[in-house]
């Protein structure tokens, strides 16, 4: 089933507010997204109905498995698109961010894993010789850091 990026928004916003440890209510996502109540229930009773999330009226909002699947999926996306936009095309931090999230919508789950498949080649790495969990910010650091330097070397070699 494809989902509308609105879709996808709300999803990735219910993953990450349920990651916060909190019970996520129509409220929660409203302040989070700044957009109005009344949208919110629309939103929510149609992800309903696709049995994405799990829902009663006034009641917690609870992701499904497949929700949670296509919400980490979008979270993925932007994380591989920013991931490019940063440390491969050297584009400033804030701005990357700003444009992988639109991108992100814009992108098949095709597209999407090709290109994290040539970023990780590009980074190489499969030499690190250790136990790298990608959602570490000490691993993002080293993998940036050998990244660069691969980089450099391969414009010096051109």
């Amino acid at each position: 089933m494809k989902l509308t990026s609105s879709q996808e928004e709300y999803l990735k916003t219910i993953y990450l507010l349920e990651k916060s440890g909190r019970k996520v209510r129509v409220t929660d996502i409203a302040l989070k997204l700044k957009i109005t109540k009344p949208s919110v229930n629309k939103a929510i009773n149609l992800l309903k109905d696709m049995e994405l999330i799990h829902y009663k009226a006034y009641g917690n909002i609870t992701l499904t498995k497949e929700g949670k699947n296509y919400a980490i999926e979008v979270i993925k996306k932007q994380d591989i698109l920013k991931m490019f936009l940063v440390e491969i095309l050297s584009i400033e931090k804030q701005q990357a961010e700003e444009e992988a999230i639109a991108m992100k919508h814009a992108i098949s789950e095709q597209t999407a894993k090709k290109l994290n498949q040539y970023i990780t080649q590009i980074m190489n790495l499969g030499d690190l010789n250790c136990d790298y969990d990608e959602s570490n910010e000490k691993c993002k650091n080293c993998i940036k850091r050998k990244a660069q330097n691969r980089l450099r070397m391969k414009e010096e070699s051109i």
